[in-house]
């Protein structure tokens, strides 16, 4: 499976015809999407948004006309960068979400009885908003939660101020590709941010792409946290709209135990039963699973 891989393109979605959405975001690969009904189209301060329904996958969301959701397999992403961490640390009670204005992710964090508070910061409070008329089969719990702290600000300037050091159990990095206002959400000095946000003992997850179409993301990425983590690492999920199989989901802790280990799938295992959490996507097995690397993804891990 390992090849020589096309280099970043910053190709984007096109609208093919007014029942059409097809996306390049891999240089010389796109997907097409059938739509039924455009139900927002508009420009913010920062970005292009667009939310439509569509015949295969449901509602979607795009953000400078690359997909970042759809109702059909939010739940794949979203409950693999929560349920998992949470579930073998065992004691989260603060969650950042850095991005995340869907609220998929804070909806997930919000099914466990122990966590007192999840702060969403999103650049962009526009998407907040859409979402919120838009998406609320995902997330209308989430928006009437008393645990829920919705700030829209930079993240990354969040995370540098005072207040946020040493608070938070697990910070979620549910970021875009790296361009636009999404840039700033990656490399040493977002890491080193992210790292004095934890508490001692506490977890952060990242997007780190699809290997297939984006090898150089995990490579990099696990590069950097090394830097500032005294462990870091790798698991998968399978988001079929987001293009070339595997999506690639890093994990770093701040002094903790590793993700991933016997200990903590046994641990995590135990509490899901415990908790009865209802989810669509994660399970006990499915946690274990995903840690198994293929080989040629295994290449990339430096």
């Amino acid at each position: 499976m390992a090849r020589s891989q096309p280099q970043p393109t910053k190709s984007k979605t096109h609208k093919a015809s007014d029942d059409q959405q097809v996306e390049r975001l891999h240089q010389g690969y796109a997907q097409s999407m059938e739509v039924t009904k455009v139900l927002a189209d508009e420009k913010s301060k920062f970005q292009h948004i667009r939310i439509f329904d569509t015949v295969a996958n449901g509602r979607v969301m795009t953000l400078d006309d690359i997909v970042q959701i759809t109702s059909r397999d939010e739940s794949a992403y979203a409950d693999m960068l929560t349920h998992l961490p949470i579930l073998e640390h065992g004691k989260v009670e603060r969650v950042m979400i850095v991005g995340g204005g869907d609220l998929s992710i804070a909806d997930e964090a919000l099914k466990h009885k122990g966590v007192k508070e999840v702060v969403l910061v999103d650049i962009d409070e526009r998407v907040i908003a859409l979402c919120k008329k838009h998406f609320g089969e995902i997330n209308a719990k989430a928006f009437k939660d008393k645990r829920m702290v919705i700030e829209a600000a930079d993240a990354f300037e969040y995370l540098g101020r005072k207040a946020s050091k040493n608070r938070f159990d697990l910070i979620i990095a549910d970021r875009p590709d790296p361009v636009g206002p999404g840039k700033a959400l990656f490399g040493e000095t977002f890491y080193d941010r992210v790292k004095g946000a934890l508490k001692p003992g506490g977890y952060a997850t990242f997007q780190t792409g699809v290997p297939f179409y984006q090898p150089w993301e995990i490579t990099e990425a696990l590069q950097e946290l090394a830097r500032f983590f005294p462990s870091c690492g790798l698991y998968l999920s399978v988001v079929p709209t987001y293009i070339g199989g595997f999506m690639a989901l890093s994990w770093a802790s701040k002094g903790g135990k590793p993700l991933g280990t016997p200990a903590g799938i046994k641990k995590a295992a135990a509490a899901y039963k415990k908790t009865k959490l209802k989810t669509d996507y994660y399970n006990p097995a499915i946690h274990a699973a995903a840690f198994a690397l293929p080989n040629w993804i295994r290449k990339l891990v430096p």
